[in-house]
């Protein structure tokens, strides 16, 4: 079963960067879920994808998966750039887009 490395990004409802510094190794799902016929929650039987480990470096994830023989498959982290603004920018004279209300 492979496993994902990678660095988690920003919720949308988060302001820090809190959890976003360090690198995951999560495995994927191997077997399909399946509804329990008893209760009709869904359940698998795969317990590995429950595991998440974190590392500070990627360098570190990658070194453990090789050492423990883990597939794995890193996914390096999208920069999000943006341009810092202030409230008197919504009402300049030469603004690109209307101002609306």
């Amino acid at each position: 079963m492979p496993a994902r490395i990678y660095k988690p990004a920003k919720g949308a409802t988060q302001s820090g960067l809190a959890r976003t510094k360090l690198w995951l190794l999560e495995f994927e799902q191997d077997s399909a879920r399946e509804i329990e016929p008893l209760m009709g929650w869904t359940s698998s039987a795969d317990t590995r994808q429950q595991v998440q480990l974190r590392f500070d470096t990627k360098e570190e994830a990658v070194a453990y998966a090789e050492r423990e023989g883990i597939a794995y498959r890193v996914e390096e982290p999208q920069e999000v750039t943006r341009r810092p603004m202030a409230y008197s920018d919504n009402f300049k004279f030469n603004r690109n887009g209307a101002w609306t209300h």
